[in-house]
């Protein structure tokens, strides 16, 4: 199943620098074991926000949740997920 996910990240300004280093670096590393895996597709940065666009293929809503809820910023994100299914018009074979 692909999922639509937008993420946009709201730190608290009065967080440690350095506990916001290692939230950031401990995202990056799940991010792209992810990716590596298949289940995190795409990300793209907003230009000027700290927030993505992402496309999810998992097996599941629950798997999708579980996934976001293990996202170290997790606790500081808001999130919006649109669940998406493959167009009739595509000429790509290998959008599903």
């Amino acid at each position: 199943m692909l999922f639509h996910v937008r993420m946009n990240v709201n730190l608290p300004h009065s967080m440690p620098a350095d506990q916001a280093t290692q939230l950031k670096a401990d995202e990056k590393a799940l991010a792209q074991r992810l990716q590596e895996e298949g289940k995190w597709r795409h990300i793209w940065r907003i230009a000027g926000q700290y927030a993505n666009i992402s496309i999810f293929d998992v097996d599941s809503v629950d798997e999708l949740h579980a996934l976001l809820m293990s996202l170290p910023l997790f606790p500081y994100m808001q999130i919006e997920v649109m669940p998406l299914c493959r167009h009739p018009s595509s000429v790509r074979d290998n959008d599903l």
